[in-house]
Parts: C-alpha cells; structure tokens; sequence
C-alpha cells in the first residue's frame, strides 16, 4: 500500500517544536501498516524537520541559542530579500534537514522512548508549513 497526503502545521514562533502528535494525528492510514516506512518532506527552505528529545522543553530552548550564535541573523549575507533572518534560515534548513524517515510498525512509528519530531522554525515570523507524508507498507 502506498499513501500520500499533505499536512498542514499551524504558524509558530522562531524556535524549536515538538509536533510528533500534530503530525501522526493527521495520518488517516498509518493505524492499517504492519511494517512500513512513513517519509516526511517539509516543503520549505527556512524551517526544518528533526529527531530529537521530546520530554525536556530545555533541550528545544538550548538547540536555538546553539543556531543563534553560529548563524546569526545580520550577518552581512548577500541574499537578504525577506530581511535579516532569511539567509540564517536557509543555512539552518541545509544544516538539519526537511526530510525524515521513520519505520512503522503495528500501525505506529517507531520512534525511542525520548525521540519526537521537531520543527525547526527558523524565520522570526515563518507562517503556516506544509508537510508531505508518504506512506508505504502492508
């Protein structure tokens, strides 16, 4: 079985956020897959899409002031087009990512007992993301 379909997550601030339950909620299909691979692609250039810890908000906090300081916003970047964070943005995206891959298992994601899915909004105001959810298994 092969499904698709597109996700929509909500306008969020600049920063780190736990989205496992936003995102999987919204798989009309993923409870029917015994074994599978569920790929998610996050079709934007300025956020990201990671795996990390899901119960310590502190961890999400740290991860921004980490990309703050090494890629800060106003540093003399050629492409500025939609103002000082843009460029951060993008480095930020290439850096993590917008893809992930996660194996399905008795119609669930088999994730570790502290992983969760983060979206990485890089822009200081990014709007609403769109992520494409493909699922395959039997």
């Amino acid at each position: 079985m092969w499904y698709q379909q597109t996700l929509v997550l909500g306008a969020k601030p600049r920063g780190f956020h736990l989205i496992t339950d936003e995102v999987l909620g919204q798989i009309r299909d993923l409870s029917r897959i015994r074994t599978g691979l569920l790929h998610l692609l996050l079709q934007h250039t300025s956020a990201s899409l990671t795996l990390n810890e899901n119960c310590d908000p502190t961890v999400r906090h740290d991860m921004e002031q980490h990309f703050l300081r090494a890629v800060p916003d106003n540093a003399h970047y050629e492409h500025d087009y939609e103002g000082a964070d843009d460029m951060p943005s993008h480095i930020k995206s290439s850096v993590l990512g917008v893809s992930l891959s996660l194996p399905v298992a008795s119609g669930r994601v088999q994730l570790g007992t502290w992983q969760g899915i983060w979206l990485g909004e890089h822009r200081i105001h990014g709007g609403s993301r769109k992520i494409i959810a493909t699922l395959q298994g039997e």
